[in-house]
């Protein structure tokens, strides 16, 4: 079966208060939803559109747990304490 995956990648940089207090709430709603963190990292080349900033990597083990991780009610709340502090291309794919 296909995995699941999300990609976060930053516009520019987040508010440190906002970034904490979702990091705090995100990691462990990734977590229980079986999610694994492949890749956390300020350290990008960017090409094309793309812009150096922190990107973050995760697999899940199918897209449908990768959209339920998501919508959980766990990580709508890190999106709360979040609220606006990141602008980020944010992206949930199914891969190999």
């Amino acid at each position: 079966m296909p995995k699941g995956y999300l990609l976060s990648a930053h516009r520019s940089p987040a508010n440190p208060e906002k970034r904490e207090a979702y990091l705090k709430l995100a990691g462990p709603a990734i977590e229980k939803a079986g999610g694994k963190v492949l890749a956390s990292t300020k350290n990008v080349k960017a090409f094309e559109n793309g812009r150096e900033e922190q990107t973050v990597l995760v697999e899940f083990e199918s897209f449908a747990k990768a959209v339920a991780a998501y919508e959980s009610d766990d990580y709508q709340k890190a999106l709360k304490a979040l609220d606006g502090g990141a602008d980020r291309d944010f992206r949930l794919f199914e891969g190999v």
